[in-house]
């Protein structure tokens, strides 16, 4: 059984790994701002944890996150509003983050007990990460798992060295690396076809950013309705399909104002403007500056260095 606050002795797992960072003799540290944002207070691996089982009814103030590399296990948390709990199964590559001050309890499966590695960390960017939903990710494939495996195995050989400021940011990014691992790092079984589809037109676009496309030769190249193309772009940029369009092409046109020696109708001309007046005309109505100015000037297009 794992033990923490309380200090009860058990007898443990067969090789596992339990390391407690005593965060409060390094105040200093935890407050620097690359460490603040993210920081662990203990991670441990349990392997085979036959019998393992561990209950807090009024929660911790850390996030506690599981992640589960073989065997079976249940995670049950208890809803904010009432007295009931929901129970959360875990299986081989799968994880839930437990947050701060639910109360919880979790435990191994008697006939396939898991092998779970685990983490407890608190931080102001925790706020950043769905972790309040209590939703189980699923690792679809070994190179994900593989990818995790290795992320906690940085933590522990960080941890098993010296207690220093550069040690403790580096933990602290390894940490940030672990949850985008989890939460969003696109994944084969996740990602949805409309967003897919997206992508892919917009890469299409780049590709033809020096062309003037229409949204007729983007909807027919892909073999969609107009009205389609339209709404899963207005669903995952925010935008029309032909505004985003208009966006990339005036990007392009900030990089090669500011890092060729082009004339102004050159540039136009090789982003599919054959109005140089036009394209000054967009430009301006877009960045809020002449093209002219805007090369001769410190100002920053929004867009130039994305979203």
């Amino acid at each position: 059984m794992e033990y923490r606050e309380e200090g009860t002795k058990r007898e443990g797992f067969r090789g596992e790994r339990m390391i407690v960072l005593p965060t409060e003799a390094f105040a200093e540290y935890v407050a620097h701002p690359l460490v603040r944002r993210m920081y662990l207070t203990d991670v441990g691996f349990f392997p085979r944890a036959k019998r393992h089982y561990r209950e807090r009814t009024e929660g911790i103030e850390e996030y506690i996150f599981l992640y589960c590399t073989e065997g079976r296990g249940s995670v049950e948390i208890r809803e904010k509003e009432g007295y009931g709990w929901k129970k959360y199964p875990l299986g081989q590559r799968e994880a839930v983050c437990i947050p701060a001050g639910c109360g919880h309890r979790y435990y191994a499966d008697e006939k396939n007990p898991w092998s779970i590695l685990w983490v407890h960390f608190k931080g102001e960017d925790a706020q950043l990460f769905p972790l309040e939903e209590c939703t189980v990710a699923h690792f679809a494939s070994e190179h994900a798992s593989n990818r995790m495996l290795f992320l906690f195995e940085l933590l522990f050989r960080v941890l098993e060295a010296n207690y220093t400021l550069g040690n403790f940011i580096y933990i602290s990014q390894v940490l940030e690396l672990i949850l985008a691992e989890t939460y969003y790092r696109e994944k084969h079984n996740t990602t949805g076809e409309q967003n897919k589809l997206v992508t892919s037109v917009i890469r299409y676009m780049y590709a033809h950013v020096q062309e003037n496309l229409s949204m007729e030769q983007i909807a027919e190249h892909f073999q969609l309705s107009k009205s389609y193309l339209h709404m899963i772009f207005q669903k995952y940029t925010g935008r029309a399909p032909m505004e985003f369009f208009t966006r990339l092409k005036l990007t392009e046109a900030c990089k090669l104002l500011r890092s060729t020696d082009l004339y102004i109708y050159e540039v136009a001309h090789r982003l599919g403007y054959q109005d140089p007046y036009y394209f000054s005309r967009c430009f301006h109505k877009e960045v809020g500056i002449s093209p002219k100015e805007y090369r001769h000037s410190d100002y920053a297009y929004l867009e130039e260095g994305g979203e």
